[in-house]
């Protein structure tokens, strides 16, 4: 792995590069959307924590607030080098803004394709007191117009992250040893999937939390185990929409990722997955939601072609109530889609 940053007045950038092995990838040798997902956790960490750091404050850590919805535009393939960006757009006095690109290039062919765009919350914490959320030394902005657009984006994802957990009490029981053989296929609870994974210390940062990074990509996998388990097909990640985090992972704990098919259209399906929290056995906290988000995977052939997914069958209310749901985000993400793409074409 490379890496190569540029520090100035204005907003600081930093290039993260690596080569995909076999076992950043599926059996089809698409590399994993949650490797990706990590490498740009990785990418916004290094840029955020170095630019918490250039101030006279108290030494700390960056730790990740949020990743907005992010479009795998283009799949990466064994062999193939990873180029991730990361640039700081915006600061509030608590938070950091970092966008990121994700190029992957054959160094074969010299060819080169953007797969990944996103964008993601950082917020530091000191290293004497994790609970401290220290101060963010200002950016200077090129134009006013920036720092007024990173403003609205700001009070925007503030927003969406207290509407989500306040509706973060759900939860989704764990399916122990399922026969699936007397379950109908392509039900919600054919495909459910649950992992458990105990925090060690590579898992976390400096400051002994879990990095974001390990997070998403641990939910990448639930989330293909259930998209596989209802296609039988090779799947891909073809985007994820925000993802909150809402309490800090301590090393040590048990964690659950609990994963479960919301939504199916003709060519995509939408799983939700929770990721929840034991700690130390000797914490009197009891078990709380620390992340949440929703992914959408499509089905493709062995040719890499795009195949019809089987429409979920919904069997109680709740079940239908979270399709008609999901089937709101989906007609909603689609126009958005359609209105940029009139955009463009008028410019």
């Amino acid at each position: 792995m490379s890496e190569r940053g540029a520090a100035g007045p204005g907003p600081a950038t930093i290039q993260v590069s690596r080569i995909m092995r076999p076992d950043d990838a599926n059996v089809a040798g698409n590399v994993h959307g949650g490797t990706v997902l990590k490498m740009i956790e990785e990418a916004g960490a290094i840029i955020s924590t170095r630019h918490c750091n250039s101030g006279t404050g108290e030494p700390c850590v960056a730790a990740l607030a949020r990743v907005e919805r992010t479009d795998f535009l283009s799949p990466m393939c064994i062999g193939e080098v990873a180029n991730v960006s990361a640039e700081i757009t915006y600061t509030s006095k608590h938070s950091v803004e970092v966008q990121v690109n994700v190029m992957s290039e054959n160094i074969l062919t010299g060819a080169k394709k953007v797969t990944n765009k996103a964008t993601l919350w950082y917020v530091p914490l000191a290293l004497k007191n994790v609970n401290k959320v220290v101060e963010v030394p200002p950016i200077q902005y090129a134009r006013k117009e920036q720092e007024d657009e990173g403003r609205k984006r700001y009070e925007e994802q503030k927003l969406d992250r207290l509407e989500t957990k306040q509706r973060n009490g759900d939860v989704i029981l764990p399916v122990i040893n399922p026969d699936r053989q007397t379950k109908e296929p392509h039900t919600v609870g054919y495909s459910q999937s649950s992992l458990i994974h105990l925090v060690g210390p590579s898992d976390c940062t400096l400051l002994g939390f879990v990095h974001g990074g390990v997070t998403m990509k641990l939910m990448d996998e639930v989330a293909g185990i259930v998209a596989a388990r209802h296609c039988k097909t090779n799947i891909v990640t073809a985007s994820v929409d925000a993802i909150n985090f809402h309490e800090k992972i301590k090393k040590g704990s048990v964690i659950t990722i609990s994963g479960r098919m919301t939504f199916t259209s003709n060519k995509s399906m939408e799983i939700e997955v929770f990721v929840d929290a034991d700690p130390f056995v000797d914490e009197p906290q009891e078990r709380y939601r620390a992340v949440s988000a929703f992914f959408t995977y499509v089905s493709l052939s062995k040719e890499g072609k795009p195949l019809p997914v089987p429409q979920l069958l919904t069997e109680t209310e709740d079940e239908k109530r979270r399709f008609e749901e999901g089937k709101g985000r989906y007609l909603q993400t689609k126009a958005k889609r359609q209105a940029q793409m009139q955009q463009a074409a008028q410019h």
